[in-house]
């Protein structure tokens, strides 16, 4: 980092790539700080790598303590619309000598991870008006309305 603190990197990160907020990249950084101490508590593991998914998982549970039921809100103003978005934000990092990566980590690390409505709405929302993940009605099938629709 050359003797640069966080938020001058930051600067120069989003002068490179404006896609997102400064507050998206220091979000990150304490998402990061929140799934390795999370992930520190498991005795069972060996390693203090976090995964592309694993940093996903803690990056929800960390939106959902900081931001409730307003964690849309503040990734659409910060422009993160989906999980491979956090990747691009990461690797962004990563480019400026700000985090490190192992030779197998990617950007396609964060895709697929999980549709924004159902990880930050669904837990806000009562059980009977909740929005079905697509994982959800491929187990499912379709609903009684679903069918009588057709």
């Amino acid at each position: 980092m050359s003797g640069k603190d966080f938020s001058e990197v930051v600067d120069l990160v989003i002068k490179d790539d404006g896609r997102f907020s400064k507050g998206a990249y220091f979000f990150i950084r304490k998402a990061l700080d929140f799934t390795v101490k999370e992930l520190s508590e498991d005795k069972t593991r060996t390693s203090h790598h976090v995964s592309g998914q694993e940093l996903l998982e803690g990056i929800r549970k960390y939106a959902l303590d900081q931001y409730g039921p307003l964690t849309l809100t503040v990734f659409k103003d910060w422009n993160v619309k989906r999980c491979r978005d956090f990747g691009d934000i990461v690797f962004n990092l990563v480019e400026f000598g700000v985090l490190g990566k192992t030779d197998t980590d990617r950007r396609e690390d964060f895709d697929g991870g999980y549709d924004f409505k159902s990880a930050f709405l669904n837990p806000f929302v009562p059980k009977d008006r909740r929005i079905p993940s697509f994982r959800d009605r491929k187990r499912k099938g379709p609903s009684k309305k679903d069918v009588s629709e057709n």
